[in-house]
């Protein structure tokens, strides 16, 4: 079989598998629902327009009425679902789910290519102290807003998590070259300043404390589709981006000599990787907090069962990442009193991941 092959039976797999998590993920909670009225009730959540008639709308402005153009659709999916499972599945829990499913989503895919970029089996998407920064942003703006000049918790995260990317990327880099081993020492000390920084913060954050450190913890509680959209586009189109390297990230696996003697240009290669993985996990840690093992455990996983080659391990290892942290969530939120996702991403993934150890299953990449 042609390794296209693979990747679309794979991928076809994958997500088929993905459609039935979320499928029964939404049809579970403190009210249930059956998966036939969740299936019908999210295909009438999704906004497919059979129709659209245009027309004006008037908007006062400074009192004075602007016509602006304004159209209305007719949806694709009307089944009949009783209005208050409707509600419960479009608004309360498919928003939390389908965010489960792109942080997952771009935490596999992240965890995947640093491994790869890094040829080290402990890898994950916060080892340049990505996640820290996206902590340190965040546990700021919690515990001190007004020494953050814009006022979003995510905004904050996110551009913390982005400049630590930058500041070790920099440190690091010297002469053109950026050494993986310099590189990851840079991220190694940056985490523990950061670390630092962020306990000081917690002592002095007063009663916003238990806030910042459920964040920390990592969640997916009070989820909203602008979370999703936060989070979403970067995170596919980081993937795509990702996905058109995945032969480059092969090369490099030889070392940085053979893949230059192979054709690559290594550096503006390496840089690429690193600056995407790093902006997509910016974009899941904005939106859910730190969640850690989901970018460490599930490409090892996907590497046991489809092998090391990232154009089928990199695909792979996101649509099943997106149905682990989905699961996990699930979990997280179905027992007596919701937890935070983060401690049940490592109740699952260290012992699971220790079992492979023992079983002498984890290799170098």
């Amino acid at each position: 079989m042609t390794y296209s092959a693979r990747i679309l039976s794979w991928s076809a797999g994958l997500t088929a598998l993905l459609v039935a998590v979320i499928v029964v993920s939404a049809a579970l909670g403190p009210v249930r629902v059956d998966p036939l009225t969740v299936a019908l009730a999210i295909l009438n959540a999704i906004v497919v327009p059979s129709s659209v008639t245009a027309g004006t709308l008037t908007i006062p402005i400074v009192g004075v009425g602007v016509p602006v153009p304004s159209f209305e659709y007719t949806s694709m999916f009307a089944f009949d679902v009783p209005n208050t499972h409707q509600i419960i599945v479009a608004d309360i829990r498919l928003p939390r789910i389908a965010l489960a499913a792109t942080v997952g989503f771009a935490l596999a895919a992240a965890g995947t290519v640093m491994q790869g970029f890094f040829r080290n089996p402990l890898a994950d998407p916060s080892i340049i102290g990505v996640s820290t920064g996206a902590a340190a942003g965040a546990v700021a703006a919690i515990a001190f807003p007004m020494l953050v000049p814009f006022g979003s918790l995510h905004l904050a995260a996110f551009a913390g998590a982005l400049l630590t990317a930058f500041l070790v990327y920099s440190i690091a880099t010297e002469g053109g070259r950026t050494p993986v081993a310099t590189l990851l020492l840079a991220g190694v000390a940056m985490q523990a300043f950061l670390g630092a920084l962020i306990s000081y913060m917690l002592v002095h954050s007063g009663d916003s404390l238990r806030q910042a450190v459920v964040w920390m913890m990592g969640h997916l509680s009070n989820s909203t589709w602008s979370d999703v959209g936060f989070a979403l586009p970067v995170a596919v189109l980081g993937v795509l981006v990702l996905g058109s390297y995945t032969r480059d990230l092969n090369v490099l696996l030889l070392g940085e000599e053979d893949a230059h003697h192979l054709g690559t240009e290594v550096e503006r290669t390496k840089f690429l990787l690193l600056a995407v993985a790093s902006i997509i996990t910016a974009a899941g840690v904005a939106v859910a907090g730190v969640i850690g093992f989901v970018g460490l455990v599930v490409p090892h996983i996907m590497r046991l069962i489809v092998g090391p080659d990232h154009r089928i391990l990199l695909p792979t290892s996101a649509l099943a990442g997106a149905s682990f942290l989905v699961i996990t969530d699930t979990i997280a939120r179905a027992g007596p009193a919701e937890v935070p996702v983060g401690i049940i991403t490592a109740f699952v993934g260290a012992p699971f991941f220790l079992f492979l150890l023992v079983r002498r299953e984890v290799h170098s990449v």
